[in-house]
């Protein structure tokens, strides 16, 4: 799981609600972070790889959505790994994990791997946050056109530097002036903490809003398709705002028993005594939640890959060949395909207006399938409604 607490454990001096916490049953709470970050992962790969029965077409251009969603996946994966390779060696070594406890101690090497291993599983979860954010953005961005492959760059140079840069303070205020005194004081774990959770209540916030902005934009776009407002629009619209909602309510169900569990070590390290008997419900909620992050927290990658693309089925196709990937536009292909002709083709006495028009039914279509990217049935309806496919 993803915590501040992973890093708080690493000082020897640590506070008590972090004593309390890590060292509840451990090898329990290692053992379910190592099933569910596994079972995540193979799951997570299982989703994207090429599937047989699927129909072989021809590759589009990638949309800048697209990349997003597969960059989301990649830090979820690379995060579920930091997780697995963390908890086995907490499990398999012990001793050499005793020594993090060590005041004073010669070997750097326990407390080099609790440092490390911590940064590495809080920077690819916060990367994947910022990304996420993104996502909202460019959903935004994208019924606006104005967003592309170009602005890629842009996102890559926000998400990987932001991140680097809050990790690296956080890390360097909590372990101020040295690992063996930091958590003397709340001055050096708070800052660690707010840049811990801040892209995480981003998230929480801003997305919700950039994606109820995003579906008004689209019902606007499909109203003013073609004038009218049919069924398939509304189906489509209704589709794709509940992409947005699977997603936020995936981010919620895995991140929430963060938030509750990180209020109920705050009160408890604010009391003179956590032992004390007023405190045993908080203390067990603090506990239960702790063990519910193991679970939830390195499930976040399958559940995402349900929320963009649905489930992909079992059967793997293994062979290599050029082929369409599930996160990409479908319109594109859809759009250089022989079957439906571009408008241009069609006549050569087409007045100008009408091609101004195709074109900007096609970048309405192409922005709307990049928002509903791996539903098939979405984008068959769309392709079918544009004046393309009815040979307008």
């Amino acid at each position: 799981m993803a915590s501040p607490r992973l890093e708080t454990y690493c000082c020897p001096n640590r506070d008590a609600a972090t004593q309390l916490v890590m060292n509840f049953q451990p090898e329990v709470f290692c053992g379910v972070c190592i099933g569910s970050a596994s079972i995540s992962l193979l799951l997570t790969i299982l989703q994207l790889l090429p599937k047989k029965g699927q129909s072989p077409r021809k590759m589009p251009k990638a949309s800048s959505s697209s990349t997003i969603l597969l960059l989301i996946s990649i830090c979820d994966i690379l995060g579920g790994l930091g997780m697995i390779f963390r908890s086995s060696v907490w499990l398999g070594f012990p001793g050499f994990i005793a020594n993090i406890s060590v005041v004073n101690g010669t070997d750097v090497w326990p407390s080099t791997f609790c440092v490390g291993s911590a940064m590495w599983i809080q920077l690819l979860y916060s990367a994947g946050f910022w990304w996420l954010f993104c996502y909202a953005v460019d959903s935004y961005l994208v019924v606006r056109r104005s967003a592309g492959l170009s602005t890629i760059v842009l996102y890559h140079m926000m998400t990987w530097g932001l991140a680097v840069m809050l990790c690296v303070e956080g890390i360097a205020l909590l372990y101020y002036p040295s690992l063996s005194s930091c958590e003397n004081g709340l001055e050096h774990a708070i800052p660690h903490y707010i840049t811990t959770y801040a892209p995480l209540l981003l998230v929480l916030v801003a997305n919700p809003i950039l994606f109820r902005r995003t579906v008004s934009a689209v019902a606007s776009l499909l109203k003013g398709r073609q004038g009218i407002y049919t069924e398939n629009e509304r189906r489509l619209g209704t589709e794709i705002q509940m992409r947005f909602f699977k997603i936020m309510l995936v981010f919620v169900i895995c991140w929430s028993s963060n938030i509750i569990n990180e209020t109920l070590l705050f009160y408890l390290e604010m009391q003179p005594d956590i032992n004390e008997m007023p405190l045993k419900n908080i203390r067990s909620a603090a506990l239960i939640t702790w063990i519910i992050m193991g679970v939830l927290n390195p499930m976040q990658g399958f559940l995402f890959t349900l929320a963009f693309y649905g489930w992909t089925g079992w059967r793997v196709d293994l062979k290599w060949r050029k082929r369409e990937i599930p996160w990409e536009s479908m319109s594109s292909s859809t759009a250089g395909e022989n079957t439906y002709p571009s408008p241009v083709n069609y006549q050569s006495n087409i007045h100008d207006s009408k091609k101004i028009s195709t074109t900007d039914s096609q970048q309405t279509d192409e922005a709307i399938s990049m928002l509903s990217e791996g539903n098939t049935s979405s984008d068959e309806r769309l392709t079918r409604s544009s004046p393309i496919y009815q040979g307008w």
